[in-house]
């Protein structure tokens, strides 16, 4: 592990990838800090210091803590998902989008400028909304969270929070062509994690004026390390299909004739069913936020907070949608069929064409299952046992399955690059085997 470390630095396109995807980070981190005008910060943290177990609490881990102070990316990266989410359910049922997907390179750059003219429709629904919910906050607090309301602060509001989250895509859309990783998810992660530091400190320092039992916090730890464990184990598991090739005589010489195997992984959607979920169960939220004074739509709010058996049902439920729905769109069992038979390959007992399609999609569709499940466990569950512990952090299931899983897909784009440049990856050991 550690001479992988250092072979990562060895290698000059790899090191100048993962510093310009630690800067462009740092300038979200900055960004995160830099607040909005028109808003009193302080009397809006005295609001969310009672919404740590809210949506709203939930929605502001995702955002780094930005959303609580009221910074130029309050928004964060969420619109964007929205506007993805959409892309991809209109690609489902609508030929025009469908032709799109299919057109390769230009289909593709299309969808992305469908996405982001999305993505500035649905900030600016969301900054409206927002807006007019922190003008509601004036009389809950004691002070005023907006000392001058009106048509002026909803215009600078919609433009600011609109604007970071425009700013926010494009540094995203940065890392993922000229850094290492997913742009979108590592800053969602970056978001997460930003948060524990301050988190840990408050447990530590509740321990030690014994406000807290030493063995509680060791089962809290134990519990943690053993999720994150058991994600591993499962993003990692995989359903082997064993391929044979038929032995063809090309000219004088003989091809084909070995055995190798298909391997489907158990969570083939990845995270993206837990952040796309995620992102639907905030609309709730946005849409009571347009009527504050509204008894009816408050109430409706209240019943999709975290941690209400409606919330962690649905939750759950489309967890295991997305996973289905993505992994139908990511893989594809005919065109695997077809190529497999395009090269003489077959599986034993199975005919070529389409009783192999149908036998894939069968197998692929039975192993996602367990998989789409043990994630909406983990995402519910965890959040029931932190609350009744009084944790002082928001990290539950869902923020561990996104860290974990960003954290795996990144190491695994940084060893395919090692092992490229005949550098031992980070599951092996030994010394370096060559030079780039």
């Amino acid at each position: 592990m550690i001479g992988a470390i250092q072979s990562i630095f060895k290698i000059p396109e790899l090191r100048k990838r993962i510093l310009f995807t630690l800067a462009i980070l740092v300038v979200y981190r900055l960004g995160g800090h830099v607040p909005t005008p028109g808003i009193d910060a302080q009397a809006l943290g005295e609001f969310f210091r009672g919404m740590k177990g809210s949506l709203f609490g939930l929605y502001d881990m995702f955002v780094g803590g930005a959303f609580q102070k009221a910074t130029i990316f309050s928004l964060g990266i969420m619109p964007y998902i929205s506007a993805s989410i959409i892309m991809q359910l209109l690609g489902a049922v609508i030929p025009y989008f469908q032709k799109l997907q299919k057109e390769g390179e230009e289909g593709r750059r299309k969808i992305t400028q469908y996405t982001r003219y999305g993505t500035v429709l649905i900030a600016a629904m969301q900054a409206l909304g927002t807006s007019v919910f922190l003008e509601s906050l004036q009389p809950s607090v004691g002070r005023y969270v907006v000392p001058h309301p009106g048509l002026g602060f909803k215009l600078l509001t919609m433009i600011t929070f609109t604007c970071g989250t425009i700013f926010i895509m494009w540094l995203g859309e940065q890392i993922t062509e000229r850094g290492i990783g997913n742009g979108i998810s590592l800053i969602i992660m970056i978001g997460i994690i930003a948060r524990l530091p301050s988190g840990v400190v408050d447990e530590v320092r509740m321990l030690l004026l014994g406000q807290r039992n030493f063995f509680s916090e060791v089962f809290l730890l134990g519990l943690m390390v053993a999720v994150i464990a058991s994600i591993i184990l499962v993003t990692r598991a995989q359903r082997k299909i064993p391929v044979q090739y038929a032995k063809r005589v090309i000219g004088r010489k003989m091809y084909g004739g070995q055995s190798t195997h298909i391997p489907l992984s158990v969570n083939t959607a990845g995270i993206i069913p837990i952040i796309f979920a995620q992102s639907i169960m905030f609309a709730p939220s946005t849409l009571t936020s347009f009527f504050p004074n509204n008894e009816f739509m408050q109430n409706f709010s209240s019943w999709f907070q975290p941690g209400t058996v409606l919330y962690s049902l649905i939750f759950g439920l489309m967890i295991i949608f997305f996973a289905y729905f993505y992994t139908a769109i990511v893989f594809n069992p005919v065109d695997l069929a077809d190529n497999m038979r395009k090269y003489g390959g077959f599986i034993p007992g199975i005919r070529p064409g389409k009783r192999t399609s149908e036998y894939i999609d069968k197998v692929l569709t039975r192993i996602t299952l367990p998989g789409a499940i043990f994630f909406a466990m983990i995402a519910v569950l965890p959040y029931f046992m932190m609350s009744g512990m009084g944790v002082q952090f928001y990290f539950g299931g869902t923020g561990l399955l996104i860290v974990v899983g960003v954290a795996l897909d990144t190491l695994q784009q940084i060893e395919s690059h090692l092992l490229m440049r005949h550098y031992d990856g980070f599951m092996k050991k030994g010394r370096i085997r060559g030079r780039a």
